[in-house]
């Protein structure tokens, strides 16, 4: 005898994430956050520029790279939301006032940097993906900056104060967070796994 219920497929259930393995992404994150708020304290002033040189960009690719597009793009959210608090985790300072500033833009963008620089590398083999997936993040970065910067001041003077000053800094932490992808080896892949 037939029931009157259809039967619905069945549904795959939902991969179980093992609590040590969990508590490890956790710190990975966190740790990512943290040295994110870091590198925000190597800033150099550049003269008649209102965004100063930072590691910043380094470490949030890194994020990406070494944590995958989700762990990367979860650390840079608790950095904006820690630094939205008041806390002075961004180069000269926090709370939510600080986003309005020349930097905003920048900042804003860093979740989706860290998260297409970890799907990029996370997809392509070796150092070709780690380096493609940094210099799209960088390219995110400096969108979301450049557009900051425009609306603050006018388009015409963005791109002479937010790009063109950061062009061979921008190279040189492509290359800075390829070869550290390349070093950290096996212990990518445990903290993306």
């Amino acid at each position: 005898m037939n029931s009157p219920v259809s039967q619905a497929p069945a549904r795959a259930a939902a991969p179980v994430i093992a609590p040590a393995r969990l508590g490890m992404r956790v710190v990975a994150v966190v740790a990512a956050a943290a040295l994110t708020a870091l590198a925000a304290r190597v800033a150099v002033p550049l003269p008649g520029i209102p965004v100063p040189f930072t590691l910043q960009p380094v470490a949030v690719l890194l994020s990406g790279v070494l944590l995958g597009a989700a762990g990367g793009m979860s650390s840079q959210l608790l950095y904006l939301a820690v630094g939205m608090m008041g806390v002075p985790v961004f180069a000269a300072g926090g709370g939510p006032a600080y986003l309005l500033g020349p930097t905003g833009g920048y900042l804003l963008a860093f979740p989706l940097a860290a998260w297409v620089a970890g799907k990029v590398a996370s997809r392509l083999p070796g150092a070709i993906g780690i380096a493609f997936g940094a210099l799209l993040g960088l390219v995110i970065i400096h969108l979301g900056g450049l557009s900051w910067l425009a609306a603050l001041s006018g388009r015409e003077g963005a791109a002479a104060v937010g790009l063109a000053p950061f062009f061979v800094g921008d190279l040189l932490k492509i290359a800075l967070v390829t070869l550290v992808g390349l070093g950290a080896g096996s212990w990518t892949h445990r903290a993306r796994d």
